[in-house]
């Protein structure tokens, strides 16, 4: 069942159904799958003020869920980008070396290169 306020039919109710659709065909359990699909269609609406409130992390820090690379996941792992994360970084910004090179490896080049730009 979609978040209150969500119209069937409306761009909101299909990306519902399509994030529930996508999870359950992963194995997630129908449950889980549709809170995890509420939770994405809330988020959406608060970043693109359609709802009447929204949390500072929704719309505060200007980076999406998978730019924000896990720094407010609530783990006790380090935060911050992911290897992948960085690598496709390094990618884009054309840094040699990087498919050798380990994660503080990766994120002192990225880093270094945004600065020098």
């Amino acid at each position: 069942m979609p978040p209150n306020g969500v119209k069937k039919g409306s761009k909101r109710d299909r990306q519902y159904e399509h994030v529930k659709a996508s999870l359950k065909d992963q194995g997630t359990p129908e449950a889980k799958a549709e809170e995890i699909a509420a939770r994405t269609v809330n988020k959406e609406k608060a970043r693109h003020g359609e709802s009447r409130t929204a949390s500072r992390s929704s719309t505060g820090d200007g980076l999406s869920s998978g730019q924000r690379g896990g720094r407010r996941s609530g783990t006790a792992r380090g935060k911050g980008r992911t290897r992948d994360q960085l690598y496709a970084e390094a990618k884009r910004m054309g840094i040699d070396g990087r498919s050798s090179m380990k994660k503080d490896e990766l994120a002192h080049a990225v880093d270094a290169k945004k600065g020098a730009s």
